[in-house]
């Protein structure tokens, strides 16, 4: 194709997009209330297992600020939702570029990075009321804690989209072993130094002070990663059996003979 050809079906799938956007937009000011409530739950939890004393309520500060939420809060929502459309747009523009080999590949990676990303997200909702209780925990006695909501709204969004990203990371180790880049032999070799950096990420990423939270995310983190290691020693060792006797060193590395 012409690069003005290009361009045109880039336009034609972004305008598709886009409306496909505005659609679930609308979709989600109508179910407003159940996305608020599921936004709320994670607080409610939270503020009944506060310590005694403690005393939280939720407020929004300014004129606008009610609508600047529901915006965001609908906002998010619908690019969420809508997300299998306009990813699939970005995926039917670079495919036609692709090798076969690397279409079969991108599709398996395709397949899997969806649901580990909700999977990831999924654990750091049910992780949020124990990070938010230890946080609010922090309030001094007969000091009422007041959580501007757009601020909370944002906390959330920022936690989740970190689950998310983490459980996308051993996805990526493995795509740098295919690329060659990463040996499964290399990961055992500094699986140590993985182990110590992925808890510290954990500590890192997750607000909370307590070391269940980090745990929630670490431990998944452990074993996708060990997941990875197997699999790039699999790949390989089938690389391996694949090669010819001479082909098993570089072209600048010298012979044992």
């Amino acid at each position: 194709m012409a690069l003005s050809d290009h361009l045109r079906e880039l336009r034609a799938r972004i305008i598709r997009a886009t409306l496909v956007l505005v659609i679930a937009f609308f979709v989600a000011l109508y179910f407003y209330e159940d996305l608020y409530q599921l936004i709320l739950r994670p607080y409610e939890e939270a503020r009944k297992n506060l310590p005694s004393g403690t005393r939280s309520e939720p407020v929004l500060n300014g004129v606008t600020a009610g609508l600047t939420f529901q915006l965001k809060l609908c906002g998010l929502a619908a690019l969420v939702g809508s997300s299998p459309y306009w990813l699939y747009q970005i995926w039917a523009f670079i495919v036609p570029g692709l090798h076969p080999n690397e279409r079969k590949w991108s599709r398996i990676f395709a397949a899997i990075a969806g649901p580990l990303f909700f999977a990831g997200v999924a654990v750091g909702y049910y992780v949020l009321p124990k990070a938010i209780t230890v946080l609010i925990g922090f309030t001094p006695a007969d000091v009422t804690n007041l959580v501007e909501f757009t601020q909370f709204f944002s906390f959330i969004s920022r936690m989740l989209l970190i689950f998310g990203i983490a459980f996308e990371i051993p996805l990526f180790v493995i795509m740098l072993n295919l690329a060659g880049v990463v040996s499964g032999r290399a990961l055992g070799r500094y699986r140590p130094w993985i182990i110590i950096g992925t808890f510290v990420f954990a500590a890192v990423g997750t607000p909370s002070t307590d070391p269940f939270s980090m745990l929630f995310l670490a431990i998944p983190m452990l074993v996708l990663f060990l997941v990875a290691e197997v699999i790039a020693r699999l790949v390989d060792r089938a690389r391996g059996r694949g090669r010819d006797s001479t082909d098993q060193w570089a072209d600048d590395e010298v012979s044992p003979l």
